[in-house]
Order: structure tokens, then C-alpha cells, then sequence
């Protein structure tokens, strides 16, 4: 697999947000993690990232934890946050730069990369200016193109489309397709579930912390909807049933 989650408890200032989540991702396939909010899926995005420790179980990315070995284990991620992180000193040329050096990649071959999303994002005549001072779409395609150049094994995308205007939501959607057909895998959260329904091979539904279901459209339709069922149904029905419980 080339991301497992196993039996992960974890969250922040021993509170277990997360309780005994499991699910893994094949090499090319695209997982939409799905859930309200609070439900668990930055906490659980933030314990495969390594910004924080599980009180118990293990995340590996193609077999390696990030106990075992970890610039190894961070090395196969690219990471496109919600809210995009920049660097106020730095020109978007030079987190591209950072980027480059971050993962010890080769600088032709990232260099070729970036200049292709750069062009395709239409911030190629930008590569001098502060991305700190862009909208916040433009921002996020920032983000994209630093986390796309790096060519990683394991994508985690937090609400990508917020911001992104539709041109840009296509170009990134093509990105995600292309990278899957070369065998990276994804991990998206996303409240825009028709885009997810019509993208994601599988789904994860998190609520309260736990795995609430899991498995591709069809299974969840015959599971818990009738074939005419939306994501958008499946998920209200659960939420709904959850909050009965």
C-alpha cells in the first residue's frame, strides 16, 4: 500500500480526536476523505504529515514509517494545504528554489516541471514577485506548483478548490489525473462532493473520529442509498444517522 493507516488514535494535548481511524490507499488511486467539520480529517492529515505524533497505531508510506527513517518517509509526500504557507521574504522564484532544495531533486528536470505548471497556472511572468502579497487563489496555485514539480510518491490535498477559479480548477484536476496514471496516489478532503464523486476512486467518510464507512460509489450506494444516490446523499444520510445515534 502505498499509504496505510493502522489503528491510528492521536490529536493535540492528549485528546484523543482521532479514535482507532484505518483505512490505506493503493499505488494511482485517489481518496477523497470526506467529513464534517471537525469531524477528524485535518487532525488525521496532520498525523500522516508528521506535524503530530499518534498516541497510538502507525502510519507507513510504501512500507516506511516516519519513525523507521524520516526524511525517507517526508520525502514521498507533497502536501497542498487548505490554507496555503508561504514565506514573506521569498519571491515565488525562490519557493520554487526551496522547493527544489527541500527535496533534494534534481534542478533541470524541476526546473523543466515548474516551467510547465508555471505557464500552465499563468505565473510564469510572476517568478520575481512576493506570492504573500497574491489572492488567495493565486496563492493556492503557488502551492500547486510547488508541491506538483516535486513528482512525489503520496499527494495529500486539503480543500484544493477553495479560492481556485474554474480554469484553475481544471488544470489541477488534470494534474491529479496525470499523476495518478504515473502511479502516485492521492489523498483529497473536499466538501465539493459532486467534483470528488466524479473524480475519486474510493471515499473515507470520518465522523467523530472514527471511520464511519468506507468504499467506492457503487458500494456505498447499494449500502446505504439506491442507485440513483448522489456522495451528497450517501453523506447527508450518514451524517444524519450519526447524529441520531
Amino acid at each position: 500500500m502505498a499509504l496505510d493507516v493502522s489503528h491510528l488514535v492521536g490529536g493535540y494535548s492528549q485528546i484523543p480526536v482521532l479514535k482507532d481511524i484505518s483505512f490505506n490507499i493503493k499505488d494511482g488511486e485517489l481518496v477523497g476523505l470526506i467529513g464534517l467539520n471537525g469531524a477528524g480529517k485535518s487532525t488525521t492529515i496532520n498525523h500522516i504529515i508528521g506535524i503530530l505524533t499518534p498516541f497510538s497505531g502507525e502510519v507507513k508510506i510504501n512500507g516506511t514509517s516516519i519513525t523507521d527513517d524520516v526524511n525517507k518517509y517526508k520525502n514521498q509526500i507533497a502536501y497542498i494545504p487548505e490554507t496555503p504557507i508561504l514565506y514573506k521574504e521569498l519571491t515565488l522564484k525562490e519557493h520554487i528554489e526551496t522547493t527544489i532544495m527541500a527535496y533534494q531533486l534534481d534542478e533541470n528536470v524541476a526546473w523543466q516541471r515548474a516551467n510547465k505548471l508555471l505557464k500552465m497556472f499563468r505565473l510564469d511572468n510572476k517568478l520575481d514577485w512576493f506570492p504573500i502579497n497574491f489572492s488567495k487563489g493565486m496563492r493556492q496555485k503557488v502551492m500547486i506548483v510547488c508541491a506538483f514539480i516535486t513528482n512525489a510518491k503520496l499527494f495529500i490535498i486539503d480543500e484544493p478548490f477553495l479560492g481556485l477559479d474554474p480554469l484553475a480548477v481544471n488544470d489541477l484536476l488534470k494534474l491529479i489525473n496525470n499523476q495518478k496514471e504515473q502511479g502516485s496516489s492521492i489523498l483529497m478532503s473536499t466538501h465539493v462532493l459532486d467534483t470528488a464523486q466524479r473524480f475519486c476512486d474510493r471515499f473515507v467518510l470520518i465522523h467523530n473520529g472514527q471511520v464511519r464507512t468506507e468504499g467506492d460509489l457503487n458500494a456505498l450506494k447499494d449500502k446505504y442509498g439506491n442507485e440513483n444516490s448522489s456522495l451528497n446523499d450517501i453523506y447527508l444520510k450518514l451524517s444524519e444517522e450519526s447524529n441520531n445515534e
